[in-house]
């Protein structure tokens, strides 16, 4: 069964860093390239930043780049987005996904976790 845990959301300040962390499990994780997702009340799930199966080639949308790298750890089946200078407009549930195809197309697969809450405050 796949399964994807995410982690490491909170209440921080404009400005602030918060890190998190997906686990996932039921496939094959470092043959898949992951994604980051976001979404705020009241609008669409966003795309948020995508990174190879190898970790060699990492894709933002405009509103992340410069503040926001994505990692992973395939030894652990896990993948991190590391937030800094964290805007109110960042606030959003945020989800990983397995990605289908090349990461410049991010199109995620499968279901969805739980996701986790980020609040930035002014």
């Amino acid at each position: 069964q796949v399964q994807l845990v995410e982690s490491g959301g909170g209440l921080v300040q404009a400005g602030g860093s918060l890190r998190l962390s997906c686990a996932a499990s039921g496939r094959t994780f470092s043959t898949y390239a992951m994604g980051w997702f976001r979404q705020a009340p009241g609008e669409e799930r966003e795309f948020v930043a995508a990174i190879s199966a190898r970790g060699r080639d990492t894709v933002f949308a405009d509103s992340v780049k410069g503040r926001f790298t994505i990692s992973r750890d395939n030894a652990k089946n896990t993948v991190y987005l590391q937030m800094n200078s964290l805007k109110p407009e960042d606030t959003a549930v945020y989800y990983c996904a397995f990605l289908l195809g090349p990461i410049a197309t991010h199109v995620p697969f499968g279901s969805w976790g739980q996701g986790t809450q980020v609040t930035v405050s002014s």
